[in-house]
């Protein structure tokens, strides 16, 4: 049985998965990370980018998480995010809608949410 971490992804207003997994990637402050089974552990600024779960029984999770904080310690895994989607959540076309608003009114960081809940979405 390969290694596994203890994953939570909690949003401001819920809980968005929970569960085992392999591998979990995700944007920071610093650039993207990857934690295994065993990591140092960490703390750390999420930015706006899709997160990516490979969980113990082979499959992914993908969700588009909008800031927070990422901590690892004692094999659990944290994603603290102000906002964050599953990918089969996000409404593909009302999130094309909201990157062409964006994009008329130069709201670059409205542009980078709908941006990131596109690529998750692509991702299921």
């Amino acid at each position: 049985m390969a290694a596994e971490l203890h994953v939570e992804l909690v949003a401001a207003d819920r809980q968005v998965w929970s569960g085992e997994a392999t591998l979990v990637v995700a944007r920071t402050t610093s650039g993207d990370i990857g934690v295994m089974p065993g990591h140092q552990p960490l703390l750390g600024v999420l930015e706006s980018g899709p997160v990516t779960i490979r969980t113990s029984d082979g499959g992914t999770v993908v969700a588009a998480v909008h800031g927070g904080f990422i901590s690892f310690a004692d094999n659990k895994l944290s994603l603290l995010a102000e906002i964050a989607e599953l990918s089969d959540e996000i409404d593909v076309q009302r999130a094309e809608r909201a990157l062409e608003r964006a994009q008329t009114e130069a709201n670059a960081s409205a542009e980078r949410r709908a941006e990131v809940r596109l690529r998750a979405a692509a991702a299921r």
